[in-house]
Order: C-alpha cells, then sequence, then structure tokens
C-alpha cells in the first residue's frame, strides 16, 4: 500500500537503526508526544531495536488519557438526565470516572450514543428536536477543527437543542510543563505530525531554543519514527536544539489554515487541568463567548468540575516520562483493559494498552 509500506521497510528501518547507534555516543532521553507513535513504536520493537543508553519514554500524547475525570464526572451526570442524549467517541465510554463510565450509565439507562464524527450529534439533534444532544468534545487541535464545525454548523441551522461539553487540550503548553518540571528527563522530542499538519509549526522553534532541547516532527510509520529519531540525536549529539520537520509530506509551516480558521472562530484558549498532569496555564481550548449558548456545563448549569483523586494509577508518571507502563505494580493484574485502573489502559493510543497488547505475554512468561 503507497505510503504505508515503503515506510516499513524492513532494510530501511535496518539502515536507520545502524546510523542512529554510530551517531549516539552517549545516553539520551528522547520522548514521543503521540501516543500513535507509542503504539508504532511497542508494536514493531522500534524501541528495543536501539544501542543502550538511548531511551525512549511516552509522552500525554493521548487525547482520552489525558480527559480528567472530572469531565468524565460532568458526562456522566449529563447522561444521567432522561432528556439527554450523551454522544461521544468509543474511546471515551470506558474510561474511569470517579464512581462509573459512560457505558456503565448507559447500561443504568442513559442515553449514551457512540458517533464516529461531531457532525454526527448535529443530525441527531436536527431529527430529535424533543432532546436534548450533547457532543463530549474531546482531543487535541487534530479533533478541534471537526468539532468547531458541528458548533459553527448548529449555530447556522439555529439548533437550541445541541451542546458541547468541551475538553479540548494543546500539545505545546503539555511539553513546557513536561520540561519545566523539576524532575524532568527529556532531552528530546518527537513531536505529533497529526498536530502540526492542523496548527504547523512555529511554537515548537522557539520552544526548542527556550529549554535547550531538540524537537522533530515525526509520522507514525517506523521509518517516519526512526528518521525523526536520527534527526533528533544527531541534534543532541552536535549540542543543537531546534525544530525540524521529518514529516514534510503531511506538515507545513502554516499548518492548514482553513482548519485553524474554524479552530479560531468557535473556541478560545482557557487553562486546562489535565488527568495525572494537574492544571496547565493555556493548555485548553473553550466556546467564545459568543458561542456560549452550545457550552453544556453552562446550559445545563452543571457544578464546577472539582479536580478527581489520583488514586491508584500513576499515568501521571508515565505521561511524563518518569515511568513506564510496567512499572506499575498493578499492571496487567488489577489494571487490564477489561477492569481498568486509568485511561491509558483503556485508549487505542494509551502507553497501558501498548504494552499490554504487544508485551504482556512477554512479561507474563
Amino acid at each position: 500500500m503507497k505510503f504505508v509500506n515503503e515506510y516499513r521497510d524492513s532494510s530501511v528501518v535496518a539502515t536507520l537503526v545502524g546510523a542512529i547507534a554510530r551517531v549516539a555516543t552517549r545516553p539520551w532521553t528522547v520522548m514521543e508526544i503521540c501516543g500513535g507513535q507509542t503504539h508504532a513504536i511497542v508494536k514493531f520493537g522500534l524501541d528495543e531495536m536501539l544501542p543502550p543508553g538511548l531511551t525512549l519514554v511516552h509522552g500525554p500524547g493521548c487525547p482520552v488519557c489525558v480527559t480528567p475525570v472530572e469531565l468524565i464526572d460532568q458526562a456522566v451526570a449529563l447522561a444521567q438526565r432522561p432528556e439527554v442524549i450523551l454522544c461521544s467517541f468509543g474511546d471515551m465510554l470506558r474510561v474511569p470516572g470517579t464512581t462509573i463510565d459512560l457505558l456503565t450509565a448507559k447500561a443504568r439507562g442513559g442515553d449514551v450514543r457512540m458517533v464516529y464524527s461531531p457532525l454526527d450529534a448535529v443530525a441527531l439533534a436536527r431529527s430529535h428536536p424533543q432532546r436534548e444532544v450533547v457532543f463530549f468534545a474531546v482531543g487535541f487541535e487534530t479533533t478541534a477543527p471537526a468539532n468547531a464545525l458541528a458548533v459553527l454548523q448548529a449555530e447556522r441551522e439555529g439548533l437550541r437543542n445541541f451542546s458541547a461539553l468541551v475538553s479540548h487540550v494543546l500539545v505545546p503548553p503539555a511539553m513546557r510543563a513536561i520540561l519545566a518540571a523539576p524532575d524532568n528527563r527529556v532531552q528530546g522530542f518527537l513531536a505529533a505530525g497529526h498536530v502540526c499538519a492542523v496548527m504547523g509549526t512555529a511554537e515548537y522553534g522557539p520552544l526548542a531554543r527556550e529549554f535547550g532541547v531538540p524537537m522533530v516532527v515525526t509520522g507514525f510509520e517506523p521509518v517516519d519514527i526512526l528518521e525523526g529519531l536520527l534527526r533528533c540525536v544527531r541534534q543532541l549529539e552536535a549540542g543543537r536544539a531546534e525544530m525540524e520537520n521529518a514529516y514534510a509530506r503531511a506538515v507545513r509551516e502554516t499548518g492548514n489554515p482553513s482548519a485553524r480558521a474554524l479552530v479560531s472562530r468557535a473556541f478560545t484558549v482557557v487553562d486546562r487541568n489535565w488527568r495525572g498532569l494537574g492544571p496547565i496555564p493555556a493548555s485548553g481550548l473553550a466556546l467564545r463567548p459568543e458561542l456560549v449558548r452550545f457550552a453544556a456545563e453552562r446550559k445545563f448549569g452543571l457544578a464546577p468540575a472539582l479536580l478527581g483523586p489520583a488514586g491508584e494509577c500513576i499515568s501521571g508518571s508515565i505521561m511524563r516520562g518518569i515511568r513506564k507502563p510496567h512499572d506499575c505494580p498493578a499492571f496487567g493484574t488489577r489494571c487490564t483493559p477489561d477492569r481498568p485502573l486509568g485511561a491509558p489502559m483503556v485508549s487505542s493510543e494509551g502507553a497501558c494498552a501498548a504494552y499490554y497488547r504487544y508485551r504482556h505475554r512477554a512479561s507474563a512468561a
């Protein structure tokens, strides 16, 4: 398949691994920021091919994983209202709240529906004028344009029974928070190619220079990731800290102007709490004041979201690159995809889910 098979070519992978081994002369710790990259790394065993001392750690690159428990609780509260149809992407249904998840709320009689597009929720609002349709708008910059389009479409049609519970987060502020933490161990970043395809790369150069940490925009296949890692290690060895675009087939410096315009029309930047990471300034999106009538928390008078308990899950340490999933004493025993203690075990992009799927049997043996 074009643009897939050639980026999984074993001979090219071997060449890149060899080049990395020749370039790396000392230990380095590099974080991939996207959960899709994490799954590719673990699935194809890329981290196990690297020279000793070159360590890949996993960042907060899963939007499901970083959605705070208090927002899950608000979604559950909405789902239990008889007049509400709560629409969500599938991964969110099993993310634990303080007491139950959305799937349990559905089992108890809540009208919770999995959708594949936010416009599906708009269509439901159009066809069910007697019901209140709430879309759980979760994600990074990648899903923000489509979610913005849904709200703007509802405004255009005058749909008074549509609203959104918004929990959007932004990647660069999270990278800043990781780098500024006193226990940070990240020396280089593989930035998420799909985020940059939407928003561009302008924010990464200043961040790289400020913290002295190279940032390489990378794709999601083995050759993409290893090419990005090679560029990152070259910078580290040379003492450089710059932004490089190793995903030029999809990413431009300016991103996608049309998508960015949609985001600007619908959302404004706000402080946001991240599950496992805590509050991060200017790290989220909320509906603009002129669209606040579509904000579900305002429409339904939801109680302000309170910081949920940390519990046993160590996802915060995993998403800051301090620990790995198998460092958790509950991994694969008390925490499994069927009975997750935290979001990283639920999500299709979660680091714990990747380790459980691809390495649990080997470690158990």
